[in-house]
C-alpha cells in the first residue's frame, strides 16, 4: 500500500504544479495579448489624429451673389431672348418656356 499510497501523492504533485504552471502561462499570455491590444488602439487613435491635422480645412464658402447682380444678369437674359424672338429664331412657345424657366 505505501506504494500505491506514494504514486498517488506524486500524481497528485505533478498535476497540481501541471496546473499552476498552465495558468502562469494563460495569465502571462493574456497579459501580453491585452497591452498588444492596448498598443495597436493607441497607435489607431494617433494616426487619426495626425490625419485630422494634415487635413487643410475646407475653402470657405463662394460669397452668394448679390440680388442685383442676379437681377441684371437676368434682365440681360430676358433682352437676349426678346431679340432672338424678334429675329425670329425664336417662336411665341419657346421664348415663353425659356422665360418662365429663366423666372423660376
Amino acid at each position: 500500500m505505501p506504494g500505491l499510497l506514494r504514486g498517488v501523492a506524486r500524481t497528485a504533485v505533478v498535476a497540481g504544479t501541471a496546473t499552476a504552471v498552465s495558468n502562469r502561462v494563460s495569465r502571462r499570455q493574456a497579459g501580453r495579448w491585452a497591452q498588444q491590444d492596448y498598443e495597436q488602439q493607441a497607435q489607431q487613435q494617433q494616426a487619426v489624429q495626425q490625419q485630422a491635422v494634415q487635413q487643410p480645412p475646407p475653402p470657405p464658402p463662394a460669397p452668394a451673389p448679390s440680388t442685383t447682380d442676379d437681377m441684371t444678369r437676368k434682365i440681360d437674359q430676358l433682352k437676349d431672348l426678346g431679340e432672338l424672338k424678334a429675329q425670329g429664331v425664336l417662336t411665341e412657345e419657346e421664348f415663353e418656356a425659356q422665360k418662365r424657366a429663366l423666372l423660376a
